[in-house]
C-alpha cells in the first residue's frame, strides 16, 4: 500500500546525498569552533549575549537562550562535529531508524542555533542552504530502508529553486548579465578570488560571453528538466554537476558550489549513478507504516513553505536570500543580481610611532584569503568559509554595515587580541601591541599579462585614501 512512496532506483543517490551533507555539516561545525570566538563570542565583535539580550526566541530560536558562554558554544559546536563526522562514517545506517532520524534532526537543531545568532557573520545564503538541504536529508532514512520517493523530490525542489533563483535574479538585475559582459569582471571583482583567478579574468572576451550563455542556459532552462523522466533529469543533473564544478575551479564561494552539487545527486538514478559509485548497499525494505507517515507530514509542511518561494521567484521584486521561517526553510535563493565593476579593498595597517604621523612606518596586517599583498597569489579557500574576509569584501560596499564591527576589530588589534590575530595570516608586530591603527583604502585589479611577466605581481593597487582614521587606545573614542 505504501509503495508508490519508495524510490528504490535512488539508494545509491541517497548514500551519496546523506555523506555529502555530513561533509558539509562537519566542515561548517569546524569553521564554527574555529572562528566563533573573535567574532561573536562574549569578547567577540559582535557578541551573541549583546545580541541575545535585544531579541526573543520565537525571532531567532537557538538553544542558546536558555544561557550563553564561549564554553556552552564549543559543547553546542563541538558536539555538532562528532555527530557530524558520525554521519559522514555512516553510523544512521547501523542505528534503528528512530536513532538514525534524531542524529539528523540533532545536526540541524544544533548549527540552527548557532546560524540564528550567528548575526552578520552567518548571513549567506548557504547557512539556509545547508539548514534546508540537512532537514530533508534527515528524512532520507537508512540504507536498509527504501529511499522515500517524496523527500527526494523535494530536495530536487530545493535545486530547483537555487538554479531558477539565481538566474532569475540575475536577469533581473544588472544590465551586464543580458548583454554577456558580467564576466568582463566578476573572476576579478568577486568576493576572494581563487588561484585560477586570474586566468579566468584574462580569457578572450568572447569566451566570457559563451560563460555567461552558458550559465543562463543552466539556471533558466536546465532546472526545469530535472523534473523530467529518466535519463532526461539524470543528463540535467549532470549538467549542474559540471556547472557547479567550473564555478568551484574559478572562486571561493564556501561550501555553496558543494552543497549545490550534493543537491544534484537527488535526480540522479542508480541505473546512471552505479556505474559510477559501485557502492555495496543491502536491498532496501518497505518504508515502516509510522516511517512513512513522518515522511507525508514532512512533505506537507515543505509544501505549504514552498508558496513563498515560488512567489517570490514569479514576483518583479525578488528578493535574494530571503525567507519567511525563523527556521530557515522555505528559503528562496541567487546570487550576484548585481556585479561590482572595480574592486576596492580595506587594508588595515599599524604603527609603533607614539604619534601615529603619516610619516611613520605603517605595516600591514595580511589576511588570510582576501587580497592585500599584491604579490600574493589568490589562495584556494573554499569549501572552507573565512567569515572575517567574506566581510571585509563587504565592507566598501556597504560601510554602515561595517561600522557595527570594524572599529573594534581595530580595537582588538590594538590590543593584540590573541583569537583576533590568528584570524589573519601574519602579524607584523608578532603578537606586540602597535600604537596606533588605521583603515585605508586601496583600488586593486588584476595585473595585466606584461605586468604580472615584468613584476611577479598578481595585483597592482593605487591608494584611495583612509576609509577609517588612525585610532589609539588612548583615543578610540575619537574614530567613527
Amino acid at each position: 500500500m505504501l509503495d508508490w512512496l519508495a524510490a528504490p532506483d535512488h539508494a545509491t543517490a541517497r548514500w551519496v546525498l546523506q555523506h555529502l551533507v555530513a561533509l558539509v555539516y562537519v566542515i561548517a561545525f569546524t569553521v564554527a569552533l574555529a572562528q566563533f570566538r573573535p567574532l561573536i563570542g562574549e569578547r567577540g565583535l559582535t557578541p551573541i549575549p549583546r545580541f541575545l539580550a535585544r531579541t526573543t526566541f520565537r525571532r531567532h530560536p537557538s538553544v542558546f537562550h536558555l544561557r550563553y558562554s564561549d564554553t556552552l558554544f564549543r559543547v553546542v559546536a563541538g558536539t555538532g562535529l562528532v555527530l557530524a563526522v558520525a554521519a559522514l562514517a555512516g553510523a544512521t545506517d547501523v542505528l534503528p531508524l528512530g536513532a538514525g532520524l534524531a542524529l539528523w534532526g540533532l545536526l540541524w537543531v544544533l548549527y540552527l542555533s548557532i546560524v540564528t545568532v550567528g548575526q552578520v557573520w552567518y548571513g549567506f545564503g548557504w547557512e539556509s542552504l545547508l539548514l534546508e538541504a540537512g532537514f530533508l536529508v534527515t528524512f532520507l532514512g537508512p540504507a536498509d530502508v527504501a529511499p522515500p520517493a517524496p523527500i527526494l523530490w523535494l530536495l530536487v525542489w530545493l535545486l530547483f529553486r537555487v538554479e531558477l533563483g539565481a538566474g532569475l535574479i540575475k536577469m533581473r538585475g544588472d544590465p551586464c548579465w543580458r548583454d554577456l559582459t558580467c564576466l568582463d569582471f566578476h573572476h576579478e571583482t568577486q568576493p576572494l578570488p581563487s588561484p585560477t583567478s586570474w586566468w579566468f579574468h584574462h580569457l578572450p572576451r568572447p569566451l566570457h560571453r559563451v560563460e555567461v550563455l552558458a550559465n543562463h542556459v543552466t539556471q533558466l532552462a536546465v532546472p526545469f528538466l530535472l523534473f523530467l523522466p529518466q535519463p532526461v533529469a539524470s543528463i540535467a543533473a549532470a549538467v549542474v554537476v559540471v556547472t557547479q564544478g567550473w564555478l568551484v575551479s574559478s572562486g571561493n564561494f564556501a561550501w555553496l558550489n558543494f552543497l549545490t552539487i550534493s543537491l544534484a545527486f537527488a535526480a540522479i538514478d542508480d541505473a546512471r549513478l552505479r556505474w559510477l559509485l559501485p557502492v555495496p548497499l543491502p536491498e532496501p525494505a518497505p518504508l515502516p507504516t509510522w516511517f512513512a507517515g513522518v515522511v507525508l507530514a514532512v512533505t506537507g509542511l515543505m509544501l505549504a513553505l514552498s508558496v513563498w518561494p515560488a512567489m517570490n521567484m514569479l514576483s518583479p521584486r525578488q528578493k535574494m536570500n530571503a525567507g519567511i521561517t525563523p527556521v530557515h526553510l522555505g528559503n528562496s535563493y541567487g546570487a550576484f543580481g548585481s556585479v561590482t565593476r572595480e574592486r576596492d579593498e580595506v587594508v588595515l595597517e599599524g604603527t609603533d610611532d607614539p604619534d601615529g604621523a603619516d610619516t611613520a612606518t605603517w605595516l600591514e596586517y595580511e589576511f588570510r584569503s582576501k587580497p592585500g599583498d599584491p604579490y600574493r597569489r589568490p589562495p584556494q579557500t573554499a569549501p572552507y568559509h573565512r567569515r572575517l574576509d567574506w566581510l571585509m569584501w563587504f565592507a566598501p560596499l556597504a560601510p554602515r554595515m561595517a561600522r557595527t564591527w570594524l572599529p573594534t576589530l581595530l580595537d582588538r588589534l590594538l590590543e593584540a587580541d590573541r583569537p583576533t590575530l590568528r584570524l589573519l595570516r601574519h602579524d607584523p608586530f608578532d603578537g606586540e601591541r602597535p600604537a596606533w591603527v588605521r583603515a585605508r583604502l586601496y583600488r586593486y585589479r588584476f595585473t595585466t599579462r606584461a605586468e604580472r611577466r615584468a613584476t611577479g605581481a598578481w595585483w597592482h593597487r593605487e591608494l584611495i585614501g583612509d576609509y577609517l582614521p588612525a585610532r589609539t587606545l588612548r583615543r578610540s573614542s575619537a574614530a567613527p
